[in-house]
């Protein structure tokens, strides 16, 4: 299954899987450090579930190995964000905490800029609530392909 629109060779490139497992390390670091968004994760700060999913998505949409896929099938992220009342300051969050782990990599800047367009177009197409005020529910676990699974979230 491929999804990604980005140039041929853009994941080795950026440095293949090592770029990605910092990025979304460093994403995490700030997410966890983030009231407004780490409260949309039921596990609270046990986030290795959200770096393998994250980490395995964007490498997959980069142009590297397709893990994602085969273990998740298609991204479905507005569906995936739905329980999740993703407003314009959860948005403006998440880039902030992505802004920062993209400027912790020293990436060319045309790969740079690539990869924060996907960013800034993705995390504006989850936004799905303008109500400042409502707090962020934990999601219910998503079933797996053999029921529930209480190890996944319905993020990513």
């Amino acid at each position: 299954m491929s999804f990604s629109p980005v140039p041929d060779g853009f994941y080795q490139e950026v440095g293949g899987h090592e770029t990605f497992r910092r990025l979304v390390d460093r994403f995490y670091e700030g997410v966890a450090e983030d009231s407004l968004l780490i409260a949309m994760y039921p596990e609270g700060m046990e986030l290795e579930g959200a770096k393998h999913r994250l980490r395995t998505f964007l490498e997959q949409y980069f142009g590297g190995p397709k893990t994602y896929g085969e273990e998740r099938g298609h991204p479905r992220l507005r569906m995936r964000h739905a329980p999740f009342p993703v407003t314009p300051a959860a948005r403006d969050a998440w880039l902030r905490h992505m802004e920062a782990a993209m400027d912790s990599l020293d990436l060319p800047p045309l790969h740079r800029q690539i990869m924060g367009d996907y960013f800034e177009r993705a995390a504006t197409a989850m936004v799905n609530s303008f109500d400042e005020a409502t707090p962020a529910p934990a999601a219910e676990p998503e079933p797996g392909p053999i029921g529930p699974d209480p190890g996944r979230r319905r993020l990513l």
